[in-house]
């Protein structure tokens, strides 16, 4: 993206010589005072603020005020004819990052213009670094006490501080990212940046050019330098999602990398040196599309260094509960509505309910639950037949969901299945629910004495 400057200066000649000496590489916007510099700084966003000292109305000092009050604050250059020590030092008081004197040196506006970006650049890494920290990217976000995932949690504690490339495995909506950030945030490159790059959302020559960058002409559109992913991560972590969807000359390029520790970017032939930790995720098998020959086997040797199995949540189903329980209060939370509550029945069938989509498929439903029902609680009368699905589980100890029977196709597994059906779809009511299944009431009370797990009943 070309950075974008704002010129003040209210001599005409000034101002458009700036303009055309810098528009080969930058896009220059032109104000003649502080007041239009104002309409334009609350129109749109700059990266540099080029302002003379001294305009008719109000001051270049003003100027400065206003830009470092924006919220996206763009970095300052402070320029005069009068240039003085005591002119400088207030300029920088006031936030300018640095000053320069009339006639301007063009040479020197260029050498103070890139050092602005890379002050503001920073500023936005510093800024990232604390939103990361604030929103605890850490084991704390990762929700569950199931052996299975703590399992995972100590791994990820004891790989974190190494150097060790990570191969994450998992079907999607696990919450493989959430574990990548975990590692980053419980390594010592915790102060870099974390890059997450998801490679089965762009075609081929894009993710090169995402991920590795592109000089200025090397393919038709390329009007500008690019810097990649990799270069963006340098310090940090890049986190490759879906690895299972790069192309060939993509793994042949990510391979190089994991042999020399540089890059190249498309169009470009030295090499480029970077301290970045990779690791990378896919819900594929790797080790069959290397039988296939669809993933090399070199590749796969070097991502495979340490590799983290994430459960499916139905491997998991003691989790549901507080996964559940968190969501509902997030997003009744977030919509500023009363909380929603699961009645017993409610909760037991969805903790029998396989979640195909995971954590991602549990973290819709509860927002889909909250912004419906509005407080109050939910009743397995109020869930989709989908989530019914599955045979109720008998109430176990503290609630736990017992085993599955031996047997899925018995006739009394079967049975237990269609009675529960009618007593849903009865909402309770036993004399319509025994006329549903073809009994008589006093069958449907005997059933209900053999099996009092389905009673949620209006008796």
């Amino acid at each position: 993206m070309v950075p974008s400057v704002l010129i003040v200066d209210d001599e005409k000649h000034t101002r458009e010589g700036l303009q055309q000496a810098l528009q080969d590489n930058y896009d220059v916007s032109l104000a003649a005072n502080a007041e239009e510099a104002f309409n334009l700084m609350d129109a749109q966003p700059f990266d540099v603020i080029v302002t003379d000292l001294r305009m008719p109305g109000k001051s270049g000092l003003k100027v400065i005020d206003k830009a470092l009050a924006l919220p996206n604050r763009p970095a300052v250059l402070m320029m005069t004819a009068y240039g003085n020590i005591d002119t400088a030092v207030e300029a920088m008081k006031r936030g300018a990052v640095d000053f320069l004197t009339k006639p301007v040196n063009i040479e020197r506006l260029e050498v103070l213009l890139q050092r602005a970006l890379k002050t503001k650049t920073l500023e936005v890494e510093v800024k990232q670094l604390h939103e990361r920290l604030d929103e605890k990217f850490n084991f704390e976000g990762i929700i569950g006490n199931s052996p299975r995932l703590q399992e995972v949690i100590d791994r990820v504690k004891l790989v974190a501080p190494s150097r060790a490339t990570i191969l994450i495995e998992g079907e999607s909506g696990t919450g493989k990212e959430l574990i990548a950030q975990a590692l980053h945030q419980a390594s010592g490159r915790a102060r870099g940046p974390f890059i997450a790059v998801h490679c089965a959302a762009l075609s081929e020559n894009l993710l090169e050019s995402e991920i590795f960058g592109h000089e200025k002409g090397s393919f038709t559109g390329a009007m500008e330098r690019r810097i990649g992913r990799f270069e963006a991560a340098d310090g940090g972590t890049l986190f490759l999602d879906e690895i299972g969807e790069i192309s060939a000359s993509t793994q042949v390029k990510l391979l190089r990398f994991l042999e020399t520790k540089s890059i190249e970017r498309v169009g470009g032939s030295k090499p480029i040196e970077l301290d970045v930790r990779l690791v990378a995720a896919t819900n594929r098998n790797l080790e069959q599309l290397v039988r296939e020959g669809k993933f090399r086997e070199d590749l796969f040797f070097r991502l495979n260094v340490v590799r983290i199995l994430l459960p499916p949540l139905r491997e998991r189903a003691e989790d549901i509960p507080l996964l559940l329980a968190h969501y509902l209060k997030v997003f009744s939370e977030e919509n500023n509505l009363p909380p929603l509550t699961l009645e017993a029945g409610a909760l037991q069938t969805l903790q029998a309910y396989p979640w195909p989509g995971n954590v991602r498929e549990l973290r819709n439903f509860a927002e889909n639950a909250v912004v419906l029902h509005h407080g109050g609680a939910l009743t397995e009368y109020d869930l989709d037949a989908k989530y019914r699905a599955a045979p109720a589980p008998a109430a176990g100890p503290a609630g736990a969901a017992a085993a599955p029977a031996a047997n899925p196709l018995s006739v009394e597994q079967n049975e237990r299945r269609l009675l529960r059906e009618a007593l849903i779809k009865a909402r309770g009511n036993r004399t319509k629910a025994a006329e549903l299944m073809g009994l008589s009431r006093r069958t449907l009370h005997r059933k209900l004495a053999q099996w009092p797990e389905l009673d949620v009943t209006d008796k």
